[in-house]
C-alpha cells in the first residue's frame, strides 16, 4: 500500500521540473510512514486517500527538515542530514518546497479536511516555537511540556486520523482522539527511547535531547524527586555536552526514582485510552500501531 503513496510523492516532486529537488527529495531518509499507515488503515487504499497520505508525509518531511536546522543535527535516522550535507539555507528551502507542494495538492480535497490539515501545520509551526523557547532553561512545567508535544508532534496525527475518518464517514471525533492519543504516547516513548538506547539504535548520540536544551519527561519526574544539590547537578548538565560519568549519573539517578517507568505509564495510559475506542470500532490493526509502538526496545 505506502509503495502507491512513495510513488504520487514522486510525482508530485518531479512535477516542480527541477533535477537537484528531485534528487535531494529522493535521498531523504524517512521511517515507517505511520501517518500514510493511518490513513490507508482509516480509509482504505483509493485514489484520494493516497494522496491524502503523500500531503501528510509531504508536510512531516518538510517539518523534519526544518526541526533538523533548528536543532543543528548532523543526523536523521542515522543518515548525514540535508542541512550537514548540503547546507542548512539548502535544507529550509527544501522544506519550505515540500510544505508548498503538499497545500498545493491539498486545496484539491474537501473544504474540512484542507482547512483542518492546513490548521494543524499552524499548530505544529508553533509547537516548534514551543520547543525552542523551551530550551533556552531548565523546564520542570509538565502541562507546558505537553501542550508542547501535542502541538509539535501529535497535533498532525491528530489531523491524520480524523481527515482519514473524514474521507470515508467514519467517526471523526472517536479517530481523531485515537490520534492525538497516538502522537502523545508516540513523543513520550521516543523521550525515553532517547536515553535508555544506545547511539547505534537511536542514529544520534544518546541523551542528545538534554544537550538540545530538551527537559523531558524523565528529567522533570528526576528532578522532582532529587535533593537540592541534585537537583543543582541536574540543572548545571542542562545544554551541556556531558561528560561520560555525568551521563551515567543521570541514568543511575533515573533508574533509582523510576523516572522512565513514570513517564512510560503515562504513555500507557494514553495507549490504553485509544486502544480502548479503536476496539469499539473494531480496528484490531490501529490497536496493533499502538501496541507495537508501545512494546518497542528499551
Amino acid at each position: 500500500m505506502l509503495k502507491a503513496v512513495e510513488q504520487c510523492m514522486l510525482t508530485w516532486i518531479k512535477e516542480l521540473q527541477n533535477d537537484e529537488i528531485y534528487e535531494l527529495f529522493t535521498h531523504l531518509p524517512h521511517g515507517k510512514r505511520l501517518r500514510a499507515k493511518l490513513v490507508l488503515k482509516i480509509a482504505g487504499e483509493t485514489q484520494q486517500s493516497i494522496k491524502l497520505a503523500a500531503v501528510i508525509e509531504l508536510i512531516h518531511a518538510a517539518s523534519l527538515l526544518h526541526d533538523d536546522v533548528i536543532d543543528e543535527a548532523l543526523t536523521r535516522r542515522g543518515v548525514t542530514s540535508i542541512n550537514a550535507s548540503d547546507g542548512s539555507k539548502i535544507a529550509v528551502m527544501m522544506g519550505d518546497v515540500l510544505y508548498s507542494k503538499a497545500f498545493t495538492e491539498l486545496v484539491a480535497f474537501d473544504d474540512k479536511i484542507a482547512q483542518s490539515v492546513a490548521a494543524s501545520v499552524t499548530t505544529l509551526s508553533i509547537g516548534e516555537y514551543l520547543d525552542v523557547k523551551m530550551g533556552e532553561s531548565f523546564n520542570n512545567n509538565e502541562d507546558a511540556y505537553l501542550d508542547m508535544i501535542y502541538k509539535k508532534t501529535a497535533s498532525l496525527i491528530e489531523v491524520t486520523a480524523y481527515a482519514a475518518a473524514f474521507l470515508v464517514g467514519k467517526d471523526e471525533h472517536d479517530y481523531k482522539l485515537y490520534g492525538k492519543n497516538l502522537g502523545l504516547a508516540f513523543q513520550i516513548i521516543d523521550d525515553i527511547l532517547d536515553i535508555v538506547s544506545d547511539e547505534k539504535t537511536l542514529g544520534k548520540p544518546a541523551l542528545n535531547d538534554y544537550k538540545e536544551g530538551k527537559t523531558t519527561l524523565p528529567y522533570m519526574y528526576l528532578h522532582t524527586s532529587l535533593n537540592l544539590e541534585d537537583k543543582n547537578r541536574l540543572e548545571k548538565a542542562h545544554l551541556q555536552i556531558l561528560e561520560p560519568l555525568d551521563s551515567l549519573w543521570i541514568k543511575t539517578k533515573m533508574k533509582e526514582h523510576k523516572s522512565v517507568e513514570r513517564s512510560y505509564q503515562l504513555a500507557r495510559n494514553l495507549s490504553d485510552e485509544a486502544i480502548t475506542i479503536m476496539t469499539k470500532h473494531n480496528e484490531p490493526e490501529l490497536v496493533g500501531i499502538l501496541e507495537d509502538m508501545m512494546s518497542r526496545e528499551f
